[in-house]
């Protein structure tokens, strides 16, 4: 009977799990849907300027990848922990643009205070934390003691 329990809320957590990786893959189709339409120049705000390419480059570069990673993560349920790694890297890899924005003290996206540039800070590790969760790449990362080629390479299936 114990094992029935302990199976029902592996099962709801991994239903849990699920619907919110299918949300943030959603968010990130959204988000990359609007790097290259309407919110374009809100996101060239975010561009740093010591980046050597054009900024509008790096909005559209930036909005396929998000593209990409939210449609994999909806779509590509089996190389979710591969996929769960690539999202969070992202939002490491992007994060430069949130600092840059704070320090250069650029308003876009409602972002029109110190304070609030400040707080956009701390949303950053939460999505990266968001994308390892939800794919079950922060369970592979700790069964692998964050050996990241032990889970590259499960991942991958070597």
């Amino acid at each position: 009977m114990g094992t029935d329990i302990k199976h029902s809320q592996m099962e709801r957590h991994g239903i849990i799990r699920t619907i919110f990786r299918i949300l943030q893959g959603l968010f990130l189709v959204f988000s990359g849907v609007n790097h290259l339409t309407v919110a374009r120049v809100e996101f060239l705000a975010q561009v740093p300027p010591w980046v050597p390419l054009s900024g509008d480059l790096v909005v559209v570069l930036s909005g396929i990848v998000e593209i990409v990673l939210g449609l994999a993560l909806v779509f590509l349920a089996r190389q979710r922990v591969l996929v769960g790694l690539a999202v969070a890297a992202f939002f490491v890899l992007i994060f430069p643009g949130n600092i840059s924005q704070y320090v250069n003290r650029i308003d876009a996206f409602g972002l029109n205070t110190d304070q609030a540039r400040f707080i956009r800070l701390f949303f950053q590790p939460l999505l990266v934390i968001w994308a390892l969760w939800a794919t079950g790449a922060w369970r592979a990362l700790r069964a692998a003691k964050f050996n990241f080629r032990a889970v590259l390479s499960a991942a991958i299936g070597r």
